[in-house]
């Protein structure tokens, strides 16, 4: 393979890559042909050039141009322009959006001024070159610029290299990196497992010394990113990623204080089937719960407090709730979890106890329950911790089908107690005669 080299960068030509047309949106292949029309530099850049090398399929197609938000927005009727601290145009096409950012440069700050103390606004929306746009980005293999003036890669910062030997490297000093945006750590664990690329020795190293900077980090954000880490196909070696670089402890603290206290790895090995489930579901293209997820990843975190609460004297159903209440306070102090997740899965936990109860009309109740679904499948979940509710489990399957021949099958067997069955009496309510002071 002959590269034609100078001293600012590296150029591929397109016989010596895989990058074809055919794999790239033809709405991105449309704002890349008129951008070059109207005389501008236009090019595919980012994970979609890095996923097309590797013979992936990528579903975003961003684009980087020595064009302003406005002159991109003047070329295209169907753009509108978003951000402040960083202006981006977007090219509409139905449901997909077409991202174009014009190259970047850092400021050049003056003697002893920190980064941070600069106007975030300001710094982002200084315009440079390709040059600069390229030193700008976080890993070299997302530095990566297809040209679709010849079809050629352009590469500045190593990133060809990098891609064909599946590493993943900073561009820079790490640990500055990891100082200017700790969310960088975990985006290298999540890239890193959803690439299958191995994170380079340098780029490691820095991240469990700095993996407390993440508690700096907004909630809502590290929220947003256990999103993309557990429900993009990846989740399995996303965790063990996050375990191999003190990151779990981290977004998960009082889950991994569990895991490493349960000696016999149950807790962990149920953890893992669960995500291996979700990463099934998700190449599957079925829909995953968030509310599931959490109640998963938690689970280890819930049963502790449990435990604690129960040696301390607290009653089952109190200590049940108020461990749920308490796990789930604590994590939010940590990631901004949703009440719209968080309720639904504390409903997961404490419908876990009632799949033990057989009588009647608790069966159809629960049968009748709008999470009885999802708690279900927790509780066969749990059986790769414990064999411990087989069967419950097959009691609950047959009666989704049969709940009349179960619960009899059931009774028949002496596994219901009737006395517990018992109607309550209804108080009457006395009236006071009509006319009278009582």
């Amino acid at each position: 393979m002959t590269l034609d080299t100078d001293a600012a960068h590296t150029i591929i030509p397109r016989d010596a890559h895989n990058v074809s047309r055919r794999d790239i949106s033809p709405n991105a292949l449309r704002v890349l042909y008129k951008l070059r029309e109207a005389g501008f530099g236009a090019f595919l850049v980012g994970g979609a050039v890095r996923d097309l090398l590797i013979g992936g399929h990528p579903k975003d197609f961003d684009i980087a141009t020595n064009a302003t938000p406005e002159q991109v927005r003047g070329l295209f009727r169907n753009c509108r322009l978003i951000g402040r601290r960083f202006r981006l145009a977007h090219v509409v096409f139905g449901r997909e959006i077409i991202e174009v950012a014009t190259f970047r440069a850092n400021q050049v700050l003056e003697e002893g001024v920190e980064v941070h103390e600069v106007e975030a606004v300001v710094r982002d929306n200084i315009f440079g070159s390709i040059d600069d746009d390229a030193v700008r980005r976080d890993f070299t293999a997302n530095a990566l610029y297809y040209s679709i003036e010849d079809f050629s890669i352009r590469d500045y910062v190593g990133g060809y290299e990098d891609v064909q030997a599946r590493v993943l490297r900073l561009i820079g000093d790490p640990e500055r990196r990891y100082r200017e945006d700790p969310v960088r750590m975990l985006r290298a664990v999540r890239l890193a497992a959803k690439l299958d690329f191995t994170i380079d020795g340098p780029t490691a190293e820095p991240i469990p010394r700095l993996a407390s900077l993440l508690r700096e980090a907004a909630p809502a954000r590290l929220f947003e990113e256990c999103l993309k880490l557990f429900l993009s196909g990846h989740a399995v070696q996303s965790f063990i990623g996050l375990e191999a670089h003190g990151l779990l402890a981290i977004l998960f603290p009082e889950a991994a204080a569990a895991l490493q206290s349960n000696r016999s790895g149950a807790l962990r090995s149920m953890v893992l089937k669960g995500l291996a489930d979700t990463d099934a579901r998700v190449a599957a293209d079925e829909t995953v719960s968030p509310s599931f997820l959490f109640a998963l990843l938690l689970w280890p975190a819930y049963c502790r407090a449990l435990a604690r609460l129960q040696a301390d004297g607290v009653q089952q159903v109190d200590a049940q709730q108020r461990a749920a209440d308490r796990v789930t306070l604590h994590e939010m102090d940590v990631i901004a979890l949703p009440r719209r997740f968080s309720l639904p899965m504390q409903e997961i936990w404490l419908l876990q106890p009632r799949f033990a109860q057989r009588q009647r009309r608790r069966v159809f109740r629960l049968l009748a329950h709008p999470r009885f679904r999802a708690a279900f499948d927790f509780l066969v979940l749990r059986l790769s911790a414990s064999n411990e509710h087989a069967a419950d489990v097959e009691f609950w399957r047959e009666a989704q089908q049969h709940p009349d021949a179960a619960v009899a099958a059931a009774e028949a067997a002496g596994d219901i107690d009737e006395t517990s069955e018992r109607p309550k009496r209804r108080r009457r309510r006395r009236h006071a005669p009509s006319g009278t002071a009582e």
